[in-house]
């Protein structure tokens, strides 16, 4: 059985995988890709956004998560 991810690890997929998507993601695509509920998405994202590792953008009507300089520097 795998072991559970630490705050630090989904927080690091998040981002990685936001960055794997071209640098900005549905919140639908990172729910998917994190394997993540949609209460603990929301935490996560307020928290990246707080943080300001992640910027929400707004294309053609359609909400994006964006990654920043800081987040990726938070990743590498």
């Amino acid at each position: 059985m795998k072991e559970r991810r630490s705050k630090v690890q989904i927080l690091v997929d998040i981002l990685r995988l936001v960055q794997r998507k071209g640098g900005r993601a549905k919140s639908t695509h990172i729910l998917y890709g994190a394997n993540l509920s949609h209460k603990r998405l929301k935490m996560y994202l307020d928290t990246l956004l707080e943080n300001e590792f992640l910027t929400m953008v707004t294309v053609s009507g359609w909400i994006f998560y964006q990654i920043t300089p800081k987040g990726v520097k938070f990743i590498v």
